[in-house]
């Protein structure tokens, strides 16, 4: 292949962020995908503070922060499923085309990896659940880092730990901040646009756009 490591964001882009919500749907009631939007948003926004800030919280602080704020921001859903919706983010659903995906690039010959703001704890449980930790070498968290995306030394962490030049990783990311965060870097960068966002950050534009992660294996 011409990339010899394939590295993945994980919420939203291997892991539905908005599938916590929709299993618990009817308990949460008519506002559940506004609730859900506003953890997520809210999710990031934290982070991207805190680096500014240098004050780092672990990814799942801060994801319950977020949850609490989005109940505070919706009174019809109900603060008594706190818990059940925070279990359900431990174990979120993966896009039904991810195992196939790894697999098929395992099998061509290349590395496979995750690169996540989520806490070590958080993406074990994750993958876990998922069933695809046998498809990747590595699942990389910025706690070690103590920051978030998109700081350049988080990026450095995948060609550290795989020795390769930058060139030699192609990074993909459903969030087009992530990517833009990976171009600067020096990534082949591939945007999966899941929800048909409008493009941004244009002068740090992705290799390639993909609706999902279907057509991967052949960018090659």
């Amino acid at each position: 292949m011409t990339h010899a490591v394939f590295v993945f964001d994980a919420y939203g882009t291997l892991f539905d962020v908005h599938a916590a919500v929709r299993s618990h749907a009817d308990a949460i009631g008519p506002d559940g995908a506004r609730l859900s939007e506003i953890w997520r948003a809210k999710q990031l926004e934290y982070s991207w503070v805190r680096s500014l800030m240098n004050q780092y919280q672990d990814f799942w602080q801060l994801t319950e922060q977020a949850l609490d704020h989005a109940f505070a921001c919706v009174p019809s859903a109900d603060p008594s499923h706190r818990n059940d919706l925070l279990e359900a983010y431990r174990e979120l659903d993966c896009y039904p085309e991810v195992p196939s995906v790894l697999r098929a690039l395992k099998e061509s010959g290349a590395q496979t990896a995750i690169l996540s703001n989520g806490s070590p704890a958080m993406l074990d449980s994750a993958v876990r659940s998922a069933k695809i930790d046998d498809l990747l070498d590595a699942v990389l968290s910025v706690d070690e880092l103590r920051t978030y995306k998109t700081s350049n030394p988080v990026y450095e962490m995948a060609t550290t730990h795989f020795r390769v030049f930058p060139q030699a990783i192609s990074f993909q990311s459903s969030n087009r901040w992530d990517v833009a965060g990976a171009t600067g870097f020096g990534f082949r960068t591939v945007w999966v646009n899941r929800t048909g966002q409008q493009d941004e950050y244009l002068d740090l534009s992705p290799a390639a756009v993909l609706p999902s992660l279907d057509g991967l294996p052949a960018l090659g």
